[in-house]
């Protein structure tokens, strides 16, 4: 399939939605068109947001018509509408329209992950049917053809209207775009289950060709009213950057994550030649990150080493998100430990246990655990001066839960206590700022010869004959490296890219299944150049991708105050900025918004397996609820679930969840009704808590029914799995494709190291996992052989923005 479209249908009617949205059928009385209509009201956004389609009577052609109603918010003609055809921003294509005048603009536009969008150069095309233009509102009814099935450049994917529900997603922005800048909405955004069914309509071609009853030609409108698309990418790119140093490693690290650096600083204290490779900038001050808000300048801080400005991203991810993959991830040194929560947990024994074949059990890796938890021991108290600010939530919450038998544990010193318990928050903060895996592991491994570390610079493909890699190809960056990186002989590679990135370097690489070497094969970009044929290894990579399953509830209290970091980021509380410039103390030295309680349950299901459930909670109010006094409380399904999904790649080179790995099976779904349900029963404990999500007359299992299967609606942003470590290899029809020291199947040399390896999905945040993975597999790697000398390669002398040393 092109897409995930499958994954996308859900049951409609959802009783989430009916809060703050309404459903109908509508007929416009300006031109007599019946559309199904969605009302999204002004609680959800300023002014009001209303999207509408006709489709035609019974499926024609390719099916990838319709036509639409947009009311959108425009208070003074200022206020843009976007509407993305397949559910959620990245890998969709994206309707913006906006007032000029006494006209309405249009334009089509595509972004491949959560960055700025580009001109969209496919063959959709819009022609208006009729607009108005108050000075409050624009509506627009338009005709939108080959606008189901998009294609940018080789990004290809769809949504067909053939299912029960379409997932459409929507924004706003109160002003109008700049040109082909965009910022990032700031009037709502969410998405809705549109039904096919109920737009269908025999008079459809009667509506779209003003009163004939046969399809037009094609339409003379033009794409859009908005730039001028460029033409699609037509020849293979070449690398833009400085030559690649010369010389050889022992052993090349590619990824600078949570995984990557404690790997290759494992291996750098063996004295062999380590070469770490990170594709995006520098992120903490001290390894020369620049970005940051106004009242950070003249310090050497920057947005990552605040704990509280961590959720900027989501808002302002320019430079830092990466730009193939439709989920946010942070490619910048350090990936997600640099832009996450920073949540610690020591992991939960039963996670090794359960999940991870012999050798990774978890008396065979308490050593590596002990090893980290020594230079990471997390914090529960992160500010300086040992308080815990603005704690009404976590009070209230931890109320309800006491009352109800919850057993109240200092994580740090009971990680296996995770039934019917809870927590305050640990992180991975040291004397106030972020650290983690960066301020330990690559501090040391900065400090010896044989390392070396480059940033911007992106890796292309491991370099190999047969089974045997010999280096790995560059692909430049804003500063970075092209051209090849040679092992010494008897060397190795490390993919620590993620579970996304790394599972595109083993595509490129040819290793895969062959309908995703086919489409690499078939790109342009690599098309020519990717390794042949007769030499691909044929391995499950992409498969078993697992995530946490996110269901969100919400309740409020009274006592409880939302604390905006938004605002704090731009410098709106100076006393909160000024406290914690003078010594790192104060609620900006703890992570946004505001976490905690953490809990944590085990539910067990009719198939006889535990499932293990973690609660998060952060006051901060999710749609549809809009109070200030709310608090989510995020139901993530983890350890013991059945389901799971799939990566692909595109024309285009980039990856994308082709199949969601949420709540495929009863037991799935019902251990997330149990657990909400066991929710509900704590918080009635304390009268003043009220239920807002799901809302009191709503059943929980329609509640979880309602909601979308697809990442946009359910990730956690936790993903494993693509890159399975076992003993069943896949080269042999097992699901594995690494074995029990990380090497990749039908290889010689390849590894891969960091959550992609994960079997099955563990009960906390992730990330004190992959650094003790990878210091487990650091050992291993070590023990296979031992890598010939080499001449390290040696960046030219000066300032060189690719590579760092000390």
């Amino acid at each position: 399939m092109k897409g995930s479209t499958f994954a996308r249908a859900a049951s409609l009617l959802s009783p989430l939605f009916s809060l703050a949205q309404a459903q109908e059928k509508w007929t416009h009385p300006g031109t007599g068109i019946e559309f199904w209509k969605q009302t999204v009201d002004t609680s959800q956004t300023s002014g009001g947001f209303e999207w509408g389609y006709a489709l035609p009577g019974e499926p024609t052609g390719s099916n990838d018509e319709y036509i639409g109603y947009i009311k959108g918010s425009a208070a003074g003609k200022k206020g843009w509408s976007g509407v993305s055809h397949g559910g959620g921003m990245p890998n969709a294509l994206l309707l913006v329209s906006w007032p000029e005048g006494d006209a309405v603009k249009t334009t089509f536009v595509y972004a491949g992950g959560y960055v700025n969008p580009d001109p969209y150069t496919g063959n959709a095309t819009l022609t208006q049917i009729s607009h108005t233009v108050t000075d409050d509102h624009f509506e627009l009814i338009y005709r939108c053809q080959w606008c189901w099935i998009w294609d940018q450049g080789g990004a290809d994917g769809s949504q067909l209207p053939t299912n029960e529900v379409q997932v459409i997603g929507w924004a706003q922005h109160k002003d109008v775009p700049s040109g082909t800048s965009w910022t990032f909405h700031n009037n709502g955004q969410s998405q809705f289950g549109a039904q096919p069914a109920q737009a269908r309509n025999a008079k459809y071609f009667e509506w779209a060709n003003g009163g004939g009853t046969t399809p037009t030609a094609t339409p003379t409108a033009t794409p859009s009213g908005g730039p001028t698309p460029t033409p699609s990418q037509a020849v293979p790119t070449t690398c833009v950057g400085k030559p690649a140093p010369t010389g050889s490693f022992d052993y090349i690290v590619v990824g600078a994550g949570a995984g990557g650096i404690p790997v290759a600083d494992r291996l750098s204290e063996s004295g062999k030649s380590v070469l770490l490779i990170e594709r995006g900038p520098p992120s903490l001050g001290r390894f020369g990150g620049t970005m940051k808000p106004a009242w950070l300048n003249g310090t050497d801080l920057t947005r990552f080493d605040v704990p509280g400005l961590c959720n900027q991203i989501w808002v302002d991810s320019a430079g830092i998100a990466c730009t193939d993959i439709d989920q946010m991830a942070g490619c910048v040194l350090g990936g997600g430990a640099a832009v996450n929560a920073a949540l610690w947990w020591r992991p939960v024994e039963k996670d090794w246990d359960y999940n991870f074949p012999a050798g990774w059990k978890a008396a065979d890796i308490k050593a590596a655990t002990d090893r980290v938890f020594k230079r990471i021991p997390g914090t529960d108290t992160p500010s300086t001066d040992g308080k815990r600010y603005k704690q009404e939530g976590f009070n209230v919450l931890s109320t309800a839960f006491s009352a109800a038998g919850w057993k109240q544990v200092k994580a740090t010193e009971q990680p296996n206590e995770k039934n019917f318990t809870y927590s305050h928050s640990v992180f991975m903060y040291e004397k106030g700022q972020r650290q983690g895996p960066l301020g330990t592991y690559l501090v040391s491994a900065l400090e010896r010869k044989n390392f070396q570390l480059w940033q911007n610079t992106k890796v292309r493909r491991v370099v190999r004959s047969g089974g045997k890699a010999t280096g790995v190809e560059l692909d430049g960056g804003d500063g970075g490296y092209c051209g090849t990186v040679k092992l010494n002989d008897g060397g190795r590679v490390i993919l620590s890219a993620g579970t996304f990135g790394s599972t595109k370097l083993l595509f490129r690489s040819g290793i895969g299944p062959k309908a995703q070497l086919n489409i690499v094969k078939n790109s342009i970009q690599d098309g020519s150049t990717l390794i042949n044929e007769t030499q691909w290894i044929d391995l499950p990579v992409g498969l078993n991708l697992n995530d946490h399953v996110n269901t969100d509830t919400v309740v409020r209290h009274p006592n409880v105050s939302f604390y905006d970091f938004y605002k704090a980021w731009d410098g709106e509380y100076p006393s909160d900025s000024k406290q914690y410039l003078a010594d790192r103390s104060g609620i900006l030295a703890q992570s946004a918004p505001n976490i905690g309680p953490v809990a944590w349950e085990d539910v067990k299901g009719s198939d006889g397996i535990e499932r293990a459930i973690q609660w998060t909670a952060r006051v901060e109010p999710s749609p549809p609820a809009t109070d200030n006094t709310s608090m989510t409380i995020s139901n993530y399904l983890g350890r013991g679930s059945t389901s799971r999904g799939a990566l692909s790649i595109n024309g285009a080179l980039n990856i994308f969840v082709s199949k969601a790995p949420y709540l495929q099976t009863q037991e799935d779904f019902d251990a997330v009704v149990t657990s909400i349900k066991n929710l509900q029963a704590a918080m009635a404990k304390v009268p003043g808590i009220v239920f807002e999500v799901p809302a009191p007359n709503v059943t929980v299992e329609a509640y979880v029914k309602s909601l979308p299967l697809t990442a946009a609606a359910r990730r956690a942003n936790h993903w494993i799995g693509t890159a399975k470590i076992g003993t069943d290899s896949g080269l042999t029809g097992g699901s594995s494709v690494v074995d029990l020291n990380t090497q990749v199947y039908g290889t010689e040399n390849i590894h891969v190291v960091d959550a992609s390896i994960f079997p099955g999905h563990i009960q906390t945040n992730p990330t004190s996992y992959i650094v003790t993975v990878a210091d487990h597999a650091a050992a291993k790697i070590l023990a296979l052989g031992k890598p010939s000398g080499g001449t390290p390669g040696t960046p030219t002398p000066g300032k060189q923005a690719g590579a760092v040393r000390n």
